[in-house]
């Protein structure tokens, strides 16, 4: 729904463009405003980079080519958003990655001097796009701002990795202005979004994740912890249609798609809408297809397997997978999944591998895996076990 606002955030290489977004991101999760973050760079970035350790980043990333088909996807995403977006893109596009532009409608440019900045800026005009803010990124010069605007121009400090984020308007003046302007520009669409989106939720049952985490432990920095998964899921019935809104680490999703089995379960996607978690079919390897848009590898440990899925163009889409054919794991013990997947992958994944003693999916920003379905007392819903390729 092009009416929703896309923000791109632009800068040349190393400005600190994903530390930037991811520092919006959870801005305005705290705040309460709906909005959802667009990676459109195939460079294996997301939240759990910015919370995992350093060597948990540099074993999982896995840069991917920028190619035809992935901006194609970018586009469409854009054009079907469900949801206002914080697009992050790549430091130079070419003029055919320029396309995802189009589908923006304002932009906060970062750079490191005004030269940077100019090129960026040329673009954002060239395809019509409302500037929000001009920064300066800076890990050692003091965060100032220049300018109120619009746009807000200024100086940002200290976008770095893993650095402590600015605690008070005081210490970043410039960051905590950025921050109100794009809530007060996502908030005016965002609330009545909602509110569609619950109402036209597929099953009868649906959980609004984010108000369910707030009446179980108020305040706006609580986040779900793998404990939580009992509780959650004796919360849900068995066995009926259910479907899932808001903000939730996989593991959540996972453990309510395999509670509920086999009834529906249904999630929203910012970029699909609602939909079904993916139908998958365990096969016996003369069944399988050869795939070129998903791969697995499959490793028998001692006591489980650990079942590793790739996507070799860093995209796809929710109907080249339905009703895939995927490997038939062995039986005798339980199974660790892991890769970076979109969540109807996984909640399918769980879903297909039911019958196993026990499903338990990475979690890198922990570095373990949750278990989020069991029928094996020895390894309980919501315990975490170290990951395989890190231990």
């Amino acid at each position: 729904m092009a009416h929703f606002p896309a923000i791109l955030v632009g800068g040349p290489p190393h400005s600190g463009k994903s530390v930037l977004v991811y520092r919006l991101t959870q801005a305005l999760r705290k705040r309460k405003v709906d909005h959802y973050v667009l990676r459109a760079c195939p460079d294996g970035e997301g939240d759990w980079s910015q919370e995992a350790s350093p060597e948990t980043v540099r074993v999982l990333r896995a840069k991917m080519p920028f190619t035809p088909e992935f901006v194609q996807a970018m586009c469409l995403d854009l054009q079907r958003r469900h949801l206002p977006l914080l697009v992050d893109m790549g430091g130079r596009p070419t003029p055919e990655q320029e396309a995802i532009l189009e589908h923006c409608t304002h932009a906060i440019l970062l750079g490191p001097d005004a030269q940077a900045l100019a090129w960026w800026r040329e673009r954002a005009e060239r395809y019509s796009l409302v500037i929000l803010a001009e920064l300066h990124s800076s890990l050692t010069e003091p965060e100032t701002l220049w300018d109120p605007g619009p746009p807000l121009r200024g100086r940002i400090h200290g976008l770095e990795r893993h650095r402590r984020a600015p605690g008070s308007p005081q210490e970043a003046p410039v960051f905590w202005d950025l921050v109100e302007r794009v809530a007060s520009l996502f908030q005016a669409v965002a609330q009545d979004a909602r509110k569609l989106h619950l109402r036209s939720a597929p099953a009868e049952l649906t959980v609004d994740l984010d108000r369910l985490l707030h009446t179980w432990r108020p305040g706006a920095a609580s986040r779900w912890q793998p404990s939580d998964l009992p509780a959650f899921q004796s919360y849900l019935p068995r066995g009926e249609p259910l479907a899932l809104y808001g903000r939730g680490p996989l593991w959540l999703f996972a453990a309510g798609a395999a509670h509920i089995f086999p009834a529906p379960f249904y999630q929203f996607d910012p970029r699909l809408g609602w939909v079904e978690a993916l139908p998958l079919t365990p096969a016996p390897d003369r069944d399988l297809e050869a795939r070129t848009d998903l791969l697995w590898q499959v490793t028998e440990g001692p006591t489980w397997t650990h079942m590793t899925l790739h996507l070799p163009h860093s995209y796809i889409d929710y109907a080249q997978l339905r009703d895939a054919k995927l490997p038939r794991l062995p039986t005798g013990h339980g199974t660790i999944l892991s890769g970076k997947l979109p969540l109807w992958i996984y909640t399918g994944l769980v879903r297909a591998y039911h019958d196993l003693p026990w499903i338990a999916v990475a979690y890198p920003p922990q570095e373990v895996a949750v278990v989020v379905h069991s029928q094996d007392p020895a390894h309980p819903v919501g315990h975490t076990l170290p990951l395989p390729s890190l231990s």
